[in-house]
């Protein structure tokens, strides 16, 4: 049930303060007065009315004096304000206009008439109120959706734009957490890259890198993956998370195969420039540990675990156009690539030799 109304009467004749109070407390109204305008704008502080009838003449502030300072006051500025008055209506009237005052009543009060125009003023302050609050709740979803936007556009640094806004949304697990899973990686690079860039000009180079980026990044989503870092010419993608996806290690083979042929385009572009590129993939399939790694204002999103090791050496031993996959790698992707064995290779941190087979093509 709603609070009564409170009503602040103004007036410094105690007689029509008790007056006026009666007859608003005989309709529910809770009566609040005063009989100075100094007091009526403590009492405003204080208790917040929702109307207020304030007499005209009084010592001190006039209620002229006194509708004036409420509506300078951006807290009060849309308080109804009914002038009361036993002087010439007209020429009050105007004077009240232009301190403010919505309404008027003229001495001696009718019943009917003060109760009126209460309910009338009472109720456009209940529209105000609820614009008030409308106004509110817009401005703090607003906040709330600006907020979403720039973690959005965080989380679209390493995510698929349908899975950042699916995680935004809380349609997924907040990935940012630390947690353990499954994931096929990626890593591949450009060969000869960095002799290139210590002849070529810079201008170059960023051209070369941004075509690079760019045919490689569309794959990436195209696939689904998540880029897990890029240092010029490398990148790391991985796949299983932050949200499962159905074959990966199938999704990993069928992206790199997109890349080499995107990239065989890029090189006979390249190489009319004169430009001695090539391209390599190393591809693992493991358990890491994945999350956010990094300090305040400066996260990124990493995963950690023999699997990214393996990925990376894979890469490093690849020959220009070879696709290099590990033995476990090979028996779960079955039937779905081509690959020709190379043997066994001894990579950097790895105790054993580890077999190794050069996806051809897709089966």
């Amino acid at each position: 049930m709603n609070d009564p109304a409170r009503v602040l009467v103004v007036d410094d004749t105690p007689s029509n303060v008790k007056l006026l109070a009666d007859i608003l407390a005989a309709r529910g109204y809770t009566a609040l007065t005063a009989a100075t305008g100094a007091q009526a704008l403590s009492v405003i502080e204080r208790d917040a009315p929702d109307l207020v009838l304030l007499d005209v003449m009084m010592p001190g502030m006039s209620g002229y004096d006194v509708c004036r300072t409420i509506r300078q006051n951006p807290a009060t500025a849309m308080l109804p304000v009914v002038m009361v008055t036993a002087l010439d209506p007209g020429e009050e009237r105007v004077k009240g206009l232009d301190a403010g005052a919505d309404d008027f009543l003229t001495k001696p009060i009718h019943q009917a008439e003060l109760l009126a125009r209460v309910r009338s003023l009472l109720r456009v302050k209940s529209l105000w109120d609820q614009l008030a609050e409308l106004s509110r709740t817009l401005e703090q979803r607003v906040t709330e959706q600006v907020t979403q936007l720039e973690r959005l556009a965080r989380l679209k640094r390493f995510f698929s734009p349908q899975l950042a806004e699916a995680i935004v949304s809380g349609g997924a697990d907040d990935p940012l957490e630390s947690h353990r899973r499954e994931i096929a990686v990626v890593f591949l690079d450009l060969r000869g890259f960095t002799a290139f860039a210590e002849t070529a000009e810079p201008e170059e180079v960023m051209g070369v890198l941004r075509e690079y980026h760019a045919a490689m990044g569309r794959l990436i989503l195209e696939h689904e993956g998540t880029l897990e870092r890029f240092t010029g010419d490398g990148m790391m993608i991985f796949f299983n998370d932050p949200t499962p996806v159905p074959d990966p290690a199938a999704r990993a083979a069928r992206m790199a195969v997109a890349m080499r042929a995107r990239v065989e385009t890029l090189l006979r572009e390249w190489r009319k420039r004169g430009y001695e590129l090539d391209f390599g993939v190393g591809i693992a399939q493991g358990y890491a540990t994945i999350g956010a790694i990094g300090f305040e204002g400066r996260w990124d999103y990493g995963a950690i675990g023999t699997v990214t090791n393996l990925a990376a050496r894979l890469c490093g031993e690849a020959k220009p156009g070879q696709i290099l996959i590990a033995h476990r790698l090979y028996g779960a992707l079955d039937d779905a690539v081509e690959a020709d064995p190379v043997g066994e290779l001894t990579l950097k941190g790895f105790s054993r030799p580890v077999t190794v087979y050069n996806v051809t093509g897709l089966r």
